[in-house]
């Protein structure tokens, strides 16, 4: 039984130890960047294909209450019938 543990934990250690490495990003042997998209004028990169633009990840405008204050009348906020 420990035989077996000790070959699983090493088996796990075996699949896991590649997970923390970073590298550049770059194109397996044979393979090429998907296509420049319309009307780009030159092909991204690895970097600047993962980068996310403004609408995928936009920022923060709503101004956060910082104290409490009374809601407006709401005309859809009706009793149910």
């Amino acid at each position: 039984m420990r035989k077996l543990a000790t070959i699983s934990a090493l088996a796990a250690l075996a699949l896991f130890s590649g997970c923390g490495q970073k590298t550049a990003l770059k194109p397996l042997a044979k393979q090429t960047l998907p296509p420049a998209p319309y009307g780009a004028k030159s092909q991204p990169d690895a970097d600047q294909l993962l980068t996310p633009d403004a609408q995928a990840a936009p920022k923060r405008s709503v101004e956060l209450r910082e104290r409490s204050e009374e809601r407006q009348d709401d005309p859809f906020d009706l009793p149910p019938q």
